[in-house]
């Protein structure tokens, strides 16, 4: 194995893997059984899919919708427009919600973090309707933004009409595809999801005219609960009777994080069948190779440049996903860049790439992108050079 390559295996917990597939592929279609009408199986660190099942089939989402909810939620929380210790005051609209809810009272106030529980946990139509509100003033604005971030994620199969997947709209419509992209955004750029994600049941306090009352809420996906040989974060469950029993399930093992989608299926144990089933597929399947220790970068020569070189970075870091038992110790790095760069270069511009190959394939790249930026040289500017120069043959 090259130095610096990382294998993070994905099978059997400590045992090694030990897997003749170098000559025959397998096949997911004949070895994971799915009843849903639509399945996915993604890997979250390369967005890989693993197996599909009519993955771009438009259908009713139900509450899976909530999984943007929550990414609009964080996205909010880290761009430091809202803080979980914020107190959200119910509306006459949230209370309204039928469907799964944790029963707020108009007036109530609850903080934001005890909301987002609710929304993960109990799948709270409520609560994600107050926190809709309280980020941009009505549902309405709230569901153009989540179309406008689905847009920016490529969910070209996606139009939202609610946050929660309480409506049965006809145009309320998303794929198994982008949901496990969805799905995929919430939990690498929000992690912290998990620490509700695998909360199993916790209780609320509900505040209102009517005096103070405790409120249990117990987790939907039942999956947490499961016999399985993988670890079981999350994340998100939906039914109505349009949608049927649709279900995000992530998962962990070995370094390897998981998600599968599951919609449409006939009843809520089948939906967690089919997601265990292939989570236990994909277990069983695949290896993820991460480099942890990149090919060192040299500084970058720059030609009619005010200063004579500019330094390095990589845009971004390496992982491959291996289905087929290949033997990553012959993978091959190859730094390729020019030698020389020519002024003025940009902060930031794009001048090579590392490249990972193995048996004459490539398996990807990452980018190499300038960490400085160099202005092209004027006149006086070699003129300055060159009374350097002088001055510094004066003094020898």
């Amino acid at each position: 194995m090259l130095p610096g390559l990382q294998e993070k295996p994905g099978l059997q917990g400590e045992q090694e893997i030990q897997r003749e597939l170098d000559s025959q592929e397998l096949s997911a279609e004949s070895t994971v059984q799915v009843q849903a009408p639509s399945a996915v199986l993604m890997e979250a660190s390369t967005g890989q899919i693993i197996y599909e099942k009519n993955a771009d089939e438009r259908r009713s989402p139900a509450s899976i919708t909530k999984i943007m909810t929550l990414i609009l939620i964080f996205d909010a929380i880290d761009e430091g427009k809202i803080r979980l210790t914020d107190e959200v005051v119910t509306s006459a609209h949230a209370k309204s919600m039928g469907g799964s809810q944790v029963f707020l009272e108009e007036g109530e106030v609850q903080t934001v973090e005890t909301l987002i529980k609710c929304i993960v946990v109990a799948s709270g139509n409520d609560a994600s309707v107050a926190m809709a509100e309280y980020i941009a003033g009505s549902e309405d604005a709230f569901v153009q933004r989540m179309n406008e971030r689905a847009k920016a994620l490529g969910m070209s199969g996606t139009h939202f009409t609610d946050c929660c997947g309480l409506t049965e709209s006809p145009e309320h419509l998303t794929t198994a595809r982008d949901i496990a992209v969805m799905s995929r955004e919430l939990i690498t750029k929000y992690p912290q999801i998990h620490t509700y994600s695998t909360i199993w049941m916790e209780n609320i306090t509900h505040v209102t005219k009517q005096g103070t009352k405790e409120f249990g809420l117990s987790n939907t996906n039942k999956l947490l609960k499961m016999a399985t040989n993988f670890k079981v974060t999350g994340l998100k469950t939906g039914s109505t009777s349009l949608a049927k029993y649709c279900l995000s399930a992530t998962a962990e093992k070995d370094g390897v994080r998981l998600i599968a989608v599951v919609m449409a299926a006939p009843d809520y144990k089948a939906r967690f069948a089919d997601a265990q089933n292939l989570l236990n597929y994909g277990y069983a399947s695949c290896r993820l190779y991460e480099d942890q220790e990149m090919v060192p970068l040299p500084v970058m020569e720059v030609t009619d440049g005010v200063a004579q070189s500019v330094f390095l970075k990589y845009a971004g870091s390496f992982s491959y996903l291996s289905l087929n038992g290949e033997d990553f110790s012959a993978i091959e790095k190859k730094l390729m860049l020019p030698e020389t760069l020519k002024a003025p270069v940009s902060a930031g511009e794009k001048v090579g790439v590392l490249r990972y190959e193995l048996n004459g394939k490539v398996l990807g790249e990452v980018g190499i992108l300038t960490n400085g930026s160099v202005e092209k040289a004027g006149f006086f500017d070699y003129l300055q050079m060159v009374m350097r120069i002088w001055n510094l043959g004066a003094h020898t």
